[in-house]
């Protein structure tokens, strides 16, 4: 008898586990409050892509240069600027207020983009 009930206050702990750790994984909330958004500009054949990007206050974007040449990032209202970046590398900025922010190549002046934030 007594093993009976052990098996069932095992089995019964075990089902609530189980429970409580699937509701997590399939709850958009608790996914959402987890998640930092993240998104990434390509640098290629002297273009930014995408050539405009809306996204949430509070994303981090990602300027990677995929170009054989130099370039950077600019902001024309002087919000950020990347270093001249070489292949490959990275630039990163974090948008924190709503707006729409323009931006450039300091190297090749005709290559613009767009973020807007909202």
């Amino acid at each position: 008898m007594r093993r009976t009930i052990s098996i069932a206050i095992l089995t019964v702990a075990l089902v609530i586990t189980i429970g409580a750790m699937g509701t997590s994984h399939h709850n958009p909330m608790v996914n959402a409050q987890q998640k930092s958004e993240t998104t990434e500009v390509k640098i290629d054949n002297f273009s930014f892509a995408p050539g405009t990007l809306t996204v949430p206050v509070g994303t981090t974007v990602t300027w990677t240069n995929r170009d054989d040449i130099p370039h950077t990032a600019v902001s024309t209202e002087g919000a950020f600027k990347s270093k001249v970046m070489d292949t490959d590398e990275k630039f990163s900025y974090k948008f924190t207020k709503a707006g729409t922010f323009s931006y450039f190549c300091s190297v090749h002046p005709k290559m613009t983009g767009k973020v807007v934030v909202q």
